[in-house]
């Protein structure tokens, strides 16, 4: 009898577009861009293609960070809407066949929701034990009981003098972490996230998931900082219990993805191995950190050959069991046209196409954040003063402190700042390039007037163009969605290639990373004669099929 292959699960052959709903579309002219503003740009991303909306966090919230400090789990920031906002929203996107996916931020809350007002009130209120609170430790470190750091800059614990305690946030002092060795927690969580997708919504990305398990002691008293909050040791068991309480029975229309800062390879195995049943994928952050020297405010430039050891590593480790997600650009990074790329007017839409081409090629979910489809790039930033971003804000402020020259901090801050994934999408080349009637709460870029959607809209050969026959061929070819991975030239320092094989078909997808040309028969002399299935300079004057031009990008089958 013949082995009956299960279907794969549906998002395999998904794209998901990310929405910064603050910087996205602004509906009513307040500078903040919100829900109406995104149901008015559906048609955008039906057009793109795209089969999944994941929202970036909309809930109420004092905005610290920008959202992702939520005081009420269950209703909407005003600046961004209502609760009905939501359902239109919801109806609009499923009416199109796109799917909506909420951030799910659980590690922390704002330290304004009502669960941390009763939980500061006294130490022996019901809700003390939902966060970490911990003594003064005695000795020669300092008062706080741990040395841990902020992610956000300083101490991750804060003293609270109506208790005489110190609470622990591994982000904003305003972002206290929750405790989910606390069984009331884990219910009063999954409670609201059966509340979400009760009313619509199609799945959750978690925000730094694999923080909720943490090695707190009783006394303060923890082992190294990575050891205790990045992989705990329960954080299995509360997947798995969050899988069973929430999701089963119903997953096969959802998605679940986990931003794990710090995963590995073998972790991301066990996480996404659906016969653990914890998620679909993870969010993974080794290939953004490899033009880091130490940490992102200091930058060295990518080696190509690091880039392929890592996407080679995770596509080998998970090719038999788990799921990868294939992204360049979110709200925490800057523009990969900008960093990646070349930015410069010769090469901004060869160089975005090319990045696009390599990525999306690989197996796994690709993930689109607004206005990368239009080869939006970093901004231009003069004083701290344009700035909007509490990381940014932060460190320029503790650098300045300690000594630092404000113009080499922001030297720093410029090409690295989460605020140049947050600049408003651009539209069109208006005064504020389409995305609101009022003032914008950051500015727009310059460069908009160039580079907008509605320029490139019924352009063939635009980066969003380019991204349109992405999506498509990753919807029409199982060999892009399930097919095996092998990585070639290895060592080659400009150009990227691989194949992805399937049922006797393979495609060559080969990226020149680069400005210098390359003969393509000396690399890869299978290639030469082979039947171009997408390419991103074909149309090009000085277009060669035997030559790797700059940024050229080329899916190819060879059989």
């Amino acid at each position: 009898m013949a082995r009956v292959i299960p279907e794969p699960p549906w998002w395999t052959s998904a794209v998901v577009y990310q929405v910064y709903p603050r910087s996205f579309a602004d509906s009513d002219g307040d500078g903040i861009g919100d829900l109406p503003g995104v149901r008015s740009k559906l048609d955008h991303l039906a057009d793109l293609g795209v089969d999944v909306l994941w929202l970036s966090p909309v809930y109420r919230s004092p905005q610290d960070d920008n959202g992702y400090d939520i005081s009420d789990y269950r209703d909407i920031d005003p600046a961004f809407g209502t609760l009905a906002d939501v359902d239109g929203l919801l109806a609009d996107a499923h009416a199109r066949g796109i799917k909506v996916v909420m951030d799910l931020v659980v590690n922390h809350t704002s330290d304004e929701h009502p669960w941390f007002v009763e939980s500061r009130s006294s130490t022996v209120n019901p809700k003390r034990d939902w966060y970490w609170w911990r003594d003064t430790r005695e000795g020669p470190a300092g008062p706080e009981p741990t040395d841990w750091q902020s992610y956000f800059s300083g101490p991750t614990w804060e003293h609270d003098p109506t208790t005489d305690q110190w609470y622990l946030h591994l982000y904003s002092r305003k972002q206290p972490d929750l405790n989910w060795e606390n069984p009331e927690v884990r219910a009063a969580v999954h409670d609201m996230m059966r509340w979400w997708l009760d009313r619509g919504v199609d799945g959750f990305r978690m925000d730094v998931i694999n923080m909720i398990s943490k090695d707190v002691g009783p006394d303060g008293a923890l082992p190294d900082g990575a050891d205790g909050f990045l992989f705990g040791p329960r954080l299995h068991e509360f997947l798995t219990e969050m899988h069973r309480e929430v999701f089963a029975g119903r997953d096969a229309e959802l998605i679940t993805v986990g931003e794990m800062p710090g995963v590995t390879v073998e972790q991301a195995r066990l996480v996404t191995d659906p016969a653990r049943a914890e998620l679909d994928m993870v969010f993974q952050f080794e290939h953004v950190g490899l033009d880091h020297d130490g940490d992102k405010w200091h930058a060295r430039p990518l080696r190509l050959t690091d880039l392929k050891a890592s996407f080679g590593r995770w596509q080998a480790g998970l090719a038999d069991v788990g799921w990868n997600s294939l992204y360049w650009d979110n709200h925490d990074q800057p523009r990969a046209v900008s960093r990646f790329g070349d930015d410069s007017p010769a090469h901004r839409r060869d160089s975005a196409t090319c990045l696009a081409t390599l990525l999306h090629g690989h197996r796994g979910t690709p993930y689109v954040y607004q206005g990368e489809e239009l080869g939006m790039a970093n901004s231009t930033w003069g004083s701290i003063r344009d700035f909007r971003d509490i990381e940014t804000l932060n460190h320029f402020a503790e650098a300045t402190a300690a000594g630092a020259d404000p113009e080499d901090v922001l030297a720093t801050l410029r090409p690295a700042s989460r605020d140049n994934a947050r600049t408003p999408v651009q539209w069109d080349a208006t005064e504020h390039a389409g995305f609101t009637t009022g003032t914008p709460w950051i500015a727009v870029n310059p460069d908009h007037v160039a580079w907008n959607a509605a320029a490139q809209r019924d352009d063939p050969h635009s980066v969003l163009a380019h991204h349109r026959a992405l999506i498509a061929l990753r919807h029409a070819s199982r060999t892009v969605q399930l097919g095996d991975f092998t990585m070639l030239l290895p060592d080659h320092e400009d150009v990227y290639a691989y194949t992805r094989s399937l049922d006797g078909e393979t495609l060559l997808v080969v990226c020149n990373v680069s400005t210098t040309p390359y003969a393509l028969a000396d690399l890869l002399p299978q290639a030469v004669g082979a039947e171009v299935v997408l390419a991103n300079r074909e149309h090009l004057p000085d277009h060669d099929d035997a030559v790797l031009g700059p940024w050229d990008a080329r899916v190819l089958r060879l059989g």
